[in-house]
């Protein structure tokens, strides 16, 4: 069934084909919140969130764009005022997940020193992405974490491919700039 009849099917009441457009999108809309979020638990959050908002506007979608282009923005949407609602308690989750790390250090030093310095690593990157501007980490989500293209992105965005091109190129910048220094 296309995405268009299951759309007038949920509008007209069948509200179990909705399962079939979650079933068919959740891979996407999960991915791309783990891009925003980096934690399995807050994605589902964000993914559960996003279904409910898209059930509950279905009626205001017009069939001007794709369904998944229409569905890519509310993830976006949603995973930015997620990120933006709860930066102080992530901040706190990982200075308590570094200093639980540090605590517990194994007897093999080696190992848990390597441990440490990839958890490390991994924070620094996870930081560096939340802290680009907010179009350029949007650009960069939809490329590097759901490997969509300039077009997908510049029609998710609304924006022209060319201004994509110029996002993701600051983002790679401002990336390699920040995380130069773990090399």
């Amino acid at each position: 069934m296309s995405e268009q009849q299951l759309i007038k099917e949920i509008l007209s009441g069948n509200t179990s084909a909705f399962k079939i457009l979650v079933d068919r999108h959740q891979g996407m809309v999960f991915r791309t919140a783990m891009g925003f979020v980096h934690s399995k638990e807050d994605a589902e959050d964000i993914t559960q969130e996003v279904f409910i908002q898209a059930f509950r506007s279905l009626s205001a979608f017009q069939e001007k764009s794709e369904f998944s282009t229409w569905l890519y923005r509310i993830t976006v949407n949603t995973s930015i005022n997620f990120v933006n609602r709860n930066k102080l308690h992530r901040l706190l989750i990982d200075t308590g997940e570094n200093l639980k790390a540090l605590l517990n250090i194994s007897s093999d030093e080696k190992n848990a020193h390597q441990r440490l310095e990839s958890d490390e690593r991994d924070l620094m990157v996870r930081n560096a992405i939340d802290n680009l501007p907010e179009k350029q980490r949007t650009a960069f989500v939809l490329s590097k974490y759901d490997d969509l293209s300039q077009r997908e992105i510049a029609d998710i965005m609304k924006i022209s491919e060319g201004a994509v091109e110029q996002l993701l190129q600051r983002a790679k910048a401002n990336l390699q700039k920040k995380l130069s220094r773990l090399q």
